[in-house]
């Protein structure tokens, strides 16, 4: 079951298995725990949080079988669960005591365990019997339709609503980033009853790595105006040239593989798997190469190889050249 779907259940379990990389997601789905089992009186007598590559399990399972003191839940977080992985362990767990909890557990506790990793060793007596034994929740990386639904869920939830544009909008703005989602979409559920794409706008920050994507896209399709314009917004806002340079290089290069692969017949999936990168970013790459060649791409690139040489060796003053090459003529 996915995290997301935590709100969906009514009655709690008593051990939960938090997995996945999306710090964001785990985090929430904690808290959510937390305030589906205790108020905020009952939360500083019965909530205690271990890191399991400090403290041992059996430490974690004596705390989960103490009595609550002064309520009638108590919840347990144990964090960093490494030894359901196939990592080397820092200390020693004795998991057969996690085992005969599982078979048996405190029904005055929630225990909840997080194994912040993509993947589990499957082949573990413990991980066998916890995924069989808890409500088992993943918290990975968001597809874009995942995340469109999670922000509907919660426009809907706030009684609002969003449309269509405003909201494909706020998804390439915040760039699936879902610490930045639920900042920007906390601003937005303050206004109105319709999120609208107007609202977007004027609301919504956008970040160095978005006005980044804006001077590529203007860059690469030779606005030079357009360029220079949001280039020296970014100098008064004192980002540093050489970082400007860095996150361009990255983005068109994303934008010079992604079109290569796409050439060569690979889908939007096979290429994120093959660059490592979230299959949102290579949709978009593949829009921004869509009306240029390979060679155009890989022209730029060059040139920006030849800016950073000669920024690091200081042959000209830093914001200068990049000027200098904004304002160059590239063939499509």
């Amino acid at each position: 079951m996915k995290v997301q779907e935590l709100k969906e259940i009514k009655s709690l379990s008593p051990v939960y298995l938090l997995q996945g990389v999306n710090s964001f997601l785990l985090k929430d789905a904690k808290q959510k725990i937390i305030e589906k089992t205790l108020t905020e009186e009952e939360q500083e007598f019965n909530l205690a949080s271990f890191d399991l590559e400090e403290t041992p399990i059996e430490t974690v399972i004596e705390d989960a079988e103490t009595l609550p003191f002064l309520g009638e839940k108590r919840v347990v977080i144990a964090e960093n669960a490494t030894f359901l992985t196939a990592e080397k362990q820092k200390i020693e767990h004795n998991v057969d005591v996690l085992i005969r909890y599982l078979e048996e557990p405190a029904p005055f506790s929630v225990l909840i365990i997080v194994a912040p990793y993509e993947k589990l060793d499957e082949r573990k007596k413990v991980t066998k019997k916890l995924k069989t034994k808890s409500t088992h929740l993943e918290a990975n990386e968001l597809t874009e339709g995942e995340l469109k639904n999670w922000v509907k869920a919660e426009v809907a939830q706030a009684g609002l609503t969003i449309t269509d544009e405003a909201l494909a909008e706020f998804i390439e703005l915040t760039g699936m980033k879902l610490t930045i989602v639920h900042m920007e979409l906390a601003k937005l559920l303050l206004y109105g009853e319709e999120i609208t794409e107007e609202l977007v706008h004027q609301l919504v920050s956008k970040s160095l790595e978005q006005n980044v994507f804006a001077l590529v896209e203007a860059f690469i399709h030779g606005r030079t105006v357009d360029t220079i314009t949001i280039y020296r917004d970014l100098l008064r806002n004192n980002e540093e040239p050489i970082k400007i340079l860095a996150l361009l290089v990255s983005q068109i290069r994303l934008v010079y593989h992604s079109k290569r692969l796409s050439n060569q017949g690979y889908g939007q999936k096979q290429i994120s798997q093959a660059l490592k990168v979230h299959p949102f970013r290579v949709k978009l790459a593949i829009g921004q190469g869509r009306s240029f060649s390979t060679d155009h791409l890989l022209n730029l690139l060059k040139d920006l190889a030849r800016a950073d040489f000669e920024m690091k060796t200081g042959k000209m003053d830093k914001a200068l050249l990049l000027e200098l090459l904004f304002m160059k003529k590239y063939e499509a």
